[in-house]
C-alpha cells in the first residue's frame, strides 16, 4: 500500500499562484493530480512518471506544472494564472505500473486538498 498525503491548498485571488505537494510513503512509477469541483465529475489534471515524462489536461496547459522529487517521493503541482474555475478539491493519485495517463485508472488516492480561487 502507498499512502499519499496532499498539502498546500488554500484560497487565492484570480491570477495568483499556488503550489500543491503530495508526500508518498514510497517510490511509485506514476503519479498524478486530479480535481473535483463542486457538483462536477472528477477530472484529470496532470501526470508524471519516474522518468519525468508528463501529460496535462488541455484546461491547465501552460498554467500548471507537475514535477516530482524522486529522492523525497514528493509530487508537486505549481499552479499559476489561477482562475475561479480552478476551484476544486485536488487529489494526488498514483499507480505502480502500466500506462501513466489521465485516462488510465489510478490505484492509490490521497484525501485531497482544497483550492479556492476568488474573482
Amino acid at each position: 500500500q502507498v499512502q499519499l498525503v496532499e498539502s498546500g491548498g488554500g484560497s487565492v485571488q484570480a491570477g495568483g499562484s499556488l503550489r500543491l505537494s503530495c508526500a508518498a510513503s514510497g517510490d511509485i512509477y506514476c503519479m498524478a493530480w486530479f480535481r473535483q469541483a463542486p457538483g462536477k465529475e472528477r477530472e484529470g489534471v496532470a501526470t508524471i512518471n519516474t522518468y519525468g515524462a508528463t501529460t496535462y489536461a488541455d484546461s491547465v496547459k501552460g498554467r500548471f506544472t507537475i514535477s516530482k522529487d524522486n529522492n523525497k517521493n514528493t509530487l508537486y503541482l505549481e499552479m499559476s494564472s489561477l482562475k475561479p474555475e480552478d476551484t476544486a478539491m485536488y487529489y494526488c493519485a498514483a499507480r505502480a505500473g502500466g500506462i501513466c495517463l489521465l485516462t488510465h485508472a489510478m490505484t492509490y488516492w490521497g484525501k485531497g486538498t482544497l483550492v479556492t480561487i476568488s474573482s
